[in-house]
């Protein structure tokens, strides 16, 4: 029988804290066993399952999309690397979406975000009568790329 681990051990081992772990469990992401003091117990390959977990959402993929991922992995089996390759090819248009958002914030970032609140001194500047309104609510020009360049002081 496998060496099981307590939530403590899990959670020192991942990185993850034991609250995130209970959650975790009750999302159904990963599984443990009770013992007689009805206590937790994880198998090793749990420990697998939750650094999927914990790199999947720091990238930000759902939890609700993981939880997909993750029960499409067969039961009892020890995911292989095929199987991990698997999922994150799945995933790839996600991942350069929040690539390209990531990259207009860090280029975009110390001029207008274009989120309409118009208490910045430049956005009487960038958004002239809150114009940006008309593309919707929220930081319209890192969320949505834009088709040409965003409003600026010179450009008006």
């Amino acid at each position: 029988m496998a060496e099981l681990l307590t939530i403590g051990e899990l959670s020192a081992r991942s990185g993850v804290a034991p609250s995130a772990l209970r959650f975790y469990e009750k999302l159904g992401l990963i599984h443990s066993t009770r013992t007689g003091g009805n206590q937790r117990r994880y198998e090793r390959t749990e420990l697998r399952r939750v650094s999927f977990i914990r790199i999947s959402a720091q990238v930000g993929i759902p939890l609700e999309t993981i939880k997909e991922a993750l029960a499409s992995l067969p039961a009892n089996r020890t995911p292989t690397r095929a199987d991990w390759a698997r999922l994150s090819r799945n995933w790839r248009g996600h991942l350069d979406e929040q690539i390209a958002l990531l990259e207009r914030l860090r280029d975009t970032l110390t001029g207008c975000i274009g989120c309409g609140c118009l208490s910045l001194r430049s956005c009487t500047l960038a958004n002239t009568a809150d114009r940006l309104a008309s593309r919707g609510p929220g930081p319209v020009i890192l969320t949505d790329p834009p088709t040409a360049a965003p409003p600026t002081a010179e450009s008006e």
